[in-house]
């Protein structure tokens, strides 16, 4: 099936706006509410959290099959953005979701657009008190859950990330895999060992970046880092996660998501490597790339024959 023009140009405004540095620089306040965002079928919601002391925003996507069956529960994709926030994609990505299931490419599906914050990494901040894994895991979940018709189960969700989302998206997937059925990983990042330095950054806004969300303790990187993940919890993640790792061969860094696939080969973890020629560190261009493989691992995820649709 070829994409039709109007797609093309929801994906070309996407890598636009989505593409993004992984650059760490110096973390401004927390900004646990972030401006609504107006697009269609996207809707801006807040909710009370304990854990962070105040309300956290989040946007949702709302397929017209929710609204057309008031009895049809959906599952969710949970979006998690790149370094510098994630507001400016929330229009062209559901636009791009919203036409890949309006042709039938894939399945429909809510998608949650979560508040990573500039660079929030996606973890429990060791060095302030930013509680961001635990507002997300625990609180933003079973928030979402309760208030729209979802399949509420492990096997109704997906965790698909960009950059620093794909990092955050490596994490949950394997840290909470009861949660997650399916974990996607484009151009995921930091993936390397110990953070003393990044393709993308200089050692000293890696040091920066340490100090403020890891306390400045490699330990603490690598304590929360996919690979202990992927190592503590390899044997349910390699039995029950549908997994998709994908880079540019042309990304910066490559070479990190290279050694990270095969770390995963050598835990005995099956997964997608998707390696996209000529490709850099640009959601436009992965997603040009991905072209109909991105919808063929969705309907996967979402119980469709593996195939595309007529």
């Amino acid at each position: 099936m070829r994409m039709g023009s109007h797609v093309l140009a929801f994906i070309i405004a996407l890598g636009v706006l989505l593409s993004c540095s992984i650059t760490p620089r110096a973390a401004a306040q927390p900004q646990w509410v972030t401006p609504a965002v107006e697009a269609p079928r996207v809707s801006f919601h807040t909710f009370e959290s304990q854990a962070a002391g105040t309300d956290v925003s989040f946007h949702v996507y709302t397929p017209a099959a929710y609204v057309d069956d008031e009895d049809r529960r959906l599952p969710v994709v949970y979006w998690l953005h790149g370094a510098g926030g994630g507001a400016n994609g929330i229009v062209p990505l559901s636009r791009l979701f919203d036409a890949a299931i309006e042709s039938t490419r894939t399945p429909p599906f809510l998608v949650v657009f979560v508040n990573g914050m500039q660079l929030g990494m996606y973890v429990d901040w060791m060095g302030a008190d930013v509680p961001l894994e635990t507002v997300i895991i625990e609180e933003l979940i079973p928030h979402v859950d309760a208030n729209w018709r979802t399949v509420a189960s492990r096997e109704g969700r997906l965790v698909d990330g960009f950059s620093m989302g794909g990092y955050g998206a490596a994490r949950f997937g394997f840290l909470y895999p009861e949660l997650f059925a399916t974990v996607s990983m484009i151009a995921a990042g930091p993936l390397q060992e110990t953070l003393t330095g990044t393709p993308r950054a200089s050692r000293r806004e890696a040091a920066d970046l340490l100090r403020e969300v890891y306390a400045g303790e490699q330990s603490s990187f690598q304590s929360v880092s996919p690979r202990r993940h992927a190592a503590e919890n390899a044997q349910i993640i390699a039995s029950a996660t549908r997994l998709r790792v994908v880079i540019g061969r042309q990304d910066e860094i490559y070479e990190n998501n290279r050694a990270f696939h095969a770390y995963l080969t050598s835990l005995g973890i099956p997964h997608d490597w998707i390696v996209l020629p000529g490709v850099g560190h640009n959601p436009l261009a992965v997603l040009n790339a991905l072209g109909e493989r991105n919808w063929a691992f969705y309907r996967a995820a979402f119980g469709e024959p593996d195939g595309a649709p007529e």
